[in-house]
C-alpha cells in the first residue's frame, strides 16, 4: 500500500500460497523463496553443486528421476516431508 511517498508493507500472516502449477520445479522454487534461501544455500545444504540444483528448479532435470539420495537431500534442505513431496501434496 502506498501512502504519499512512503511505502508500507501489509501484514501477510495468515495467508497461504496458492499453487497455480503443480510442476515440481515450481514447488522447489516456491519453498526456497518462502524459506528465504538462495539456490546456493539449498545446494550447500543438500551437498550438491549449484548447477545441479539450478537444473532441478528450472525443470531442465527432474528431481523425480535423479538418485533417491540426492532427491532426499534436496527435499530435506527445503524442510519438506519426502513422502508428501512424492505424493504431490505440496
Amino acid at each position: 500500500v502506498q501512502e504519499g511517498n512512503a511505502m508500507q508493507l501489509e501484514e501477510l500472516s495468515g495467508y497461504q500460497i496458492c499453487h497455480l502449477s503443480k510442476k515440481m520445479e515450481s514447488v522447489l522454487r516456491e519453498k526456497r523463496v518462502v524459506l528465504g534461501l538462495t539456490q546456493q544455500n539449498v545446494a550447500d545444504k543438500a551437498k550438491i553443486k549449484l548447477q545441479q540444483y539450478q537444473k532441478f528448479e528450472s525443470g531442465e532435470r527432474s528431481i523425480m528421476t535423479c538418485s533417491f539420495q540426492i532427491a532426499c537431500r534436496v527435499i530435506e534442505a527445503l524442510k519438506m516431508d519426502i513422502t508428501k513431496f512424492y505424493h504431490g501434496e505440496y
